[in-house]
Formats: C-alpha cells, sequence, structure tokens
C-alpha cells in the first residue's frame, strides 16, 4: 500500500469516527434489509474470478453484522440468493451455493447472531437445508441480532406461499370459501409471510448504485426507506453503512400520510 491509499484510508477512518459520533442512536431503524449487489462487477474490476467475488462478498457479511450490533439494530435481513439466480449457469450457481452455505454455518457457529431462512426451502439444496434447519436450532436460544438470510427468496413466490399458507390453514379448520374470504386482510396476510412475527424493514440499503428491489420483500417494504449506495457490496465499508443510518435519520417517515 503506497502513501497515498494510506492517507485516504486514515481520512475515511476519522471521517467515519466523525459520523459515527453524530449518529443519534435514537433514530437508528430496528430492521434494516440488504440488497447484497455487485459482487461479479467487483470482481471483474479486480481483475479476479466471479467466484472470488461471490467469497469476498460472503466474507464482508461479519463485518456488516458486526457494524449493526454496535447500533441497536434490531433485525437484519440479507438477500443472499434469489429464485431468479437458480438460472445462472452452473459453473457460478454450483459454487455460489456452497459460499452461501459456508456462510450459514458460519453465523451459527459466531454465537452472536440469532438465524431465521427466508425462502422456499424445497427450492434448495438438500446439504442447504440441512445447513439451514441445523443454523435456526443452534441459534434459537441466542439473545442477539435476528438474522434473516434470504436464500432461495423472491418477493412474489412469498405472497404466493403467504397465500397458500392461509388456505391450508382454513382447509384443516373446515373453514368454508366464503368464510375464508371474508377473512382476508392485510394483518392476516401479514401473518403467513416468511417474517409474520418480524417488524417490517425500516430501512433497505442495496449496494452497486441499481436503484430498483429486484422483488425484496414486496409485501413488507411498503412503507420502508430505502438507501442507494454505489459502492459494490465487497468494497462497502463502515463509513457507508454510517451514511445510510445518518439519511434514514435526517428523514421524516409518512407512512403514506
Amino acid at each position: 500500500m503506497n502513501l497515498r491509499d494510506k492517507l485516504r484510508g486514515l481520512l475515511v477512518r476519522l471521517y467515519a469516527r466523525r459520523v459515527e459520533g453524530h449518529l443519534d442512536h435514537a433514530q437508528v431503524p430496528k430492521h434494516i434489509g440488504v440488497i447484497m449487489d455487485g459482487n461479479r462487477r467487483w470482481a471483474k474490476a479486480s481483475g479476479s474470478s466471479t467466484v472470488h467475488g461471490h467469497r469476498a462478498g460472503a466474507e464482508k457479511i461479519e463485518e456488516f453484522l458486526g457494524w449493526c450490533s454496535e447500533t441497536d439494530v434490531e433485525v437484519v435481513t440479507l438477500w443472499l440468493l434469489s429464485t431468479d439466480n437458480f438460472d445462472r449457469a452452473q459453473e457460478e450457481l454450483g459454487p455460489l451455493l456452497g459460499i452461501i452455505e459456508d456462510v450459514v454455518r458460519t453465523l451459527a457457529a459466531d454465537g452472536r447472531w440469532r438465524v431465521h431462512h427466508v425462502g422456499t426451502p424445497d427450492l434448495l439444496p438438500s446439504p442447504m437445508q440441512t445447513a439451514l434447519k441445523e443454523a435456526e436450532e443452534a441459534t434459537a436460544h441466542v439473545d442477539g441480532i435476528l438474522v434473516n438470510v434470504a436464500i432461495g427468496y423472491g418477493g412474489r413466490q412469498e405472497i404466493v406461499d403467504a397465500m397458500r399458507s392461509m388456505m391450508l390453514d382454513a382447509a384443516d379448520k373446515g373453514t368454508s370459501l366464503e368464510e375464508l374470504a371474508e377473512s382476508v386482510t392485510i394483518d392476516a396476510i401479514g401473518r403467513h409471510l416468511y417474517t409474520g412475527d418480524q417488524p417490517d424493514p425500516d430501512l433497505v440499503i442495496r449496494t452497486s448504485g441499481e436503484q430498483r428491489l429486484s422483488g425484496f420483500m414486496l409485501w413488507q417494504t411498503a412503507h420502508s426507506e430505502y438507501y442507494f449506495c454505489e459502492v459494490f457490496w465487497p468494497a462497502f465499508r463502515k463509513v457507508d453503512f454510517l451514511r445510510a443510518l445518518r439519511d434514514y435519520a435526517a428523514r421524516h417517515r409518512r407512512y403514506g400520510g
């Protein structure tokens, strides 16, 4: 590392401390959703392989959760694999699934996080399903940040699954079709989502400069605030995280009013 890079790093750290010092913890979002985008473009820009980009993105996760633990964040939802990602070439998808499985096991072994899967388990290979089940069981007692790992997740699929769950429950209870139709409310559907007993995200962060949700938590983010960051996920820094929190704290949430 040359002198210019060292000075730049020092200035960034000093700036981060200044932002953190002025952060109002009373205004910190309780639930943050993260669309971790840009692994492949980061790898291409750095002249490395796609797999290396995914590994670098995976390594960023624990660092990010550490930053969250320094604030009053209670829930973090990490979008690790969408339903659309299954269309990728096998030479990328195979290693990616292995990396994500390692992430799940690492988060569970850390001991600081309570791991919860959001997504459709049937879409995932058996080893991944096993890893998720074991992670949830091993961390069920942990009194730390609840980390939703969105794997095999799609926002439309979640709503379909919620409606299917409602109908199956009604069938088990012998509820008529007319009674079921009368019982369909916003709250009732919400209870059947993957995050049914959790608060909705207050803030959604998307890296890489893309400004779209791509199907992320379509129901839950109706009143969320969004923060789009130009930095690719593997290069996401604490100062970027603090800027997102500062930006969120400066907004006046209207909830549609």
